[in-house]
């Protein structure tokens, strides 16, 4: 496949072995977007944050889209694919540990990480995602994860953009296939919070300190 890198900022922790959060933007943002989020789960963990690779109207995304919430799902499969083979080779060229990477994504960041857990159920050790939609329309009854990955999700009730039935479809899709998931309905719209952080960083605390 005719992969492309993706521009992208590593900062490494000064314990060895330590996990990786992977930084992934919403619409129109970049790399250096997630990175004061980043600060408000601590400082023992590495740092990968990407820029996507697709560009609507100026702005990064990490896929195209067909319309406001349809995805186009081609596109999705091709840079699901595409992202996790750039990681898993700056795995090797950074020197972190490609089994203990846990996705932190926002709206179009978000999705593609939802993307890689239906994709590759394993590669995730966890994910944070804020505003996500369910990836695809369809998506394999036999999606299985073994290793009852976390799975942190917030979505506001408020939100124009994303249909609260999707939602918990979603979410019990991620359920069935064995994936531990803890979703947060808030009383806001599509923006991130206080209260999105709050939460993320208990569930964070919880499951990787």
């Amino acid at each position: 496949m005719d992969f492309k890198a993706l521009k992208y900022i590593y900062q490494p922790a000064k314990n060895a072995g330590a996990n990786t959060l992977l930084l992934l933007h919403g619409t129109g943002g970049d790399e250096q977007d997630l990175l004061p989020i980043a600060k408000e789960f601590g400082n023992d963990f590495n740092i990968l944050s990407l820029r996507g690779n697709v560009s609507e109207n100026g702005m990064p995304r990490f896929f195209k889209r067909l319309g406001m919430g349809i995805f186009d799902e081609q596109d999705l499969t091709f840079r699901t694919h595409e992202m996790v083979d750039f990681i898993k080779g700056l795995a090797v060229k950074e020197d972190f540990d490609s089994t203990k990477i846990i996705a932190l994504g926002y709206s179009n960041g978000a999705n593609i990480a939802g993307s890689t857990l239906v994709l590759y159920p394993e590669f995730l050790a966890g994910a944070i995602l804020y505003r996500p939609m369910q990836p695809f329309k369809k998506i394999d009854a036999e999606l299985k994860n073994a290793t009852n990955t976390p799975v942190f999700m917030s979505n506001g009730v408020m939100d124009p953009t994303i249909s609260q039935a999707d939602t918990v479809s979603f979410v019990n899709i991620l359920k069935t296939a064995g994936f531990n998931v803890a979703n947060h309905s808030l009383s806001v719209g599509h923006a991130l919070t206080r209260e999105d952080l709050r939460f993320s960083v208990d569930w964070y605390q919880q499951h990787f300190r």
